[in-house]
């Protein structure tokens, strides 16, 4: 796609945030189509689904903070003369073309888009069928706001593909795909890692963890706990197990504290053999496998621990690479946790609820990259350029 100049795509972007206001009825009927279609089924997947007026508020304020932000391209990195008086500056540019493939959020079409777009990249939008209806009118407000400014629809475009055409797209997809987001869960990303030609960033997957120290206050860890749990079930930084030191004192009477917070507030608990001896009526973990497990419900491991470095083997070990929080009043085993544990984002006295662009100061997320390649953490504007060199000579030539 041929490089815009900052105002046109702001101006894209302002009428984008014109289209959505004035559309916003027509935005939350379609969205109830496909919520009506959808049923009760899986919980965690219909709170994602949900577009109502308070959503669509944040997608337009999504597009404004994109807009508001300077122009990610043409950003000067580094430069350098050398002695042999080539001049070499090393610049932003966009990646091309980017793919992303979701489940059941339509203010991805929105994000995803937005993010793109501001980076001068073409994007296809690989929706759900669950959420069909609400991204097609998202799409059409998108192909408004761009015809609005002179520019063709086809640099947002979202595909109607069922599976087996869509893995015939990642295989030989219509023109070269430089960056394939699949954002969602374990069965998503490894069908797009299988099939995909292009470049994958693996994103959406969470289970998280929670070391409750010996040196932790209590009160604060039971509050962060809480607050990871239960504020948002469907969110990829939701708390999935909670590991308590043995040496904590009155371990025996915090974990029953624990389970009184967790069954008032109708969690679910699973427990290993440790925690079983405290609490003997609750559920034992089926297998170790569900230390991997990412769980996206009303459902929490309790487990038992020896220590910070036992904490930090099992944390390395079992968990997704996206959030993990040690609680303790002991900065210096804060800082070391911090520090060996291998996860996106590391929380000392906080909920992992703030891994988030919004909430990290990034503002619209095209997702959360869990990988350590080109980038991890909240994918926000800036991470959606590449680099470019650009060298300047007088004829110059090796010898």
């Amino acid at each position: 796609m041929k490089l815009l100049d900052s105002k046109t795509k702001n101006n894209v972007l302002q009428s984008m945030i014109n289209i959505l206001d004035k559309r916003r009825e027509e935005i939350v009927a379609a969205n109830k189509k496909d919520l009506d279609a959808f049923g009760e089924g899986d919980q965690a997947m219909r709170d994602r689904l949900v577009v109502n007026n308070a959503k669509v508020d944040d997608m337009i304020r999504s597009v404004k903070e994109v807009m508001d932000q300077e122009d990610p391209v043409g950003q000067t990195i580094e430069h350098r003369r050398l002695d042999t008086g080539l001049d070499i500056t090393n610049k932003t540019a966009p990646f091309g073309t980017i793919m992303i493939i979701y489940e059941s959020r339509p203010d991805v079409t929105i994000e995803a888009a937005v993010l793109a777009f501001k980076a001068n990249n073409k994007i296809y939008l690989k929706g759900g069928k669950e959420a069909n209806h609400s991204n097609r009118i998202l799409e059409e407000c998108w192909h408004e706001a761009l015809q609005e400014n002179g520019l063709e629809k086809d640099w947002i475009e979202l595909l109607q593909m069922n599976r087996t055409e869509t893995q015939e797209f990642l295989k030989n997809p219509p023109q070269h795909i430089d960056l394939v987001v699949p954002r969602g869960g374990e069965k998503l990303i490894a069908f797009v890692k299988e099939h995909s030609t292009g470049a994958v960033l693996v994103s959406g997957r969470g289970n998280n963890f929670l070391y409750v120290s010996k040196n932790a206050n209590f009160d604060t860890a039971k509050k962060v706990m809480l607050n990871a749990k239960i504020d948002k079930i469907s969110g990829c930084n939701a708390l999935d197990k909670v590991l308590v030191d043995k040496n904590l004192p009155d371990f025996e009477k915090r974990v029953k504290e624990l389970y009184d917070m967790f069954t008032e507030n109708k969690v679910h608990i699973q427990v290993d053999d440790d925690i079983a001896k405290i609490l003997p009526n609750e559920e034992k973990i089926p297998s170790e496998d569900t230390w991997y497990e990412e769980f996206l419900a009303m459902r929490i491991v309790l487990g038992a621990i020896d220590g910070n470095d036992a904490a930090m083997d099992k944390i390395n070990k079992y968990s997704g690479g996206h959030s993990a929080v040690i609680i303790t009043d002991d900065k210096k085993e804060a800082a070391n946790f911090m520090e060996q544990v291998d996860s996106a984002a590391v929380y000392h006295n906080a909920s992992t609820r703030f891994t988030d662009g919004g909430q990290m100061g990034v503002g619209a997320e095209l997702a959360i990259s869990t990988d350590k390649l080109h980038h991890r953490g909240p994918l926000g504007l800036k991470q959606l350029v590449t680099n470019k060199y650009y060298v300047l000579g007088e004829g110059h030539i090796r010898e």
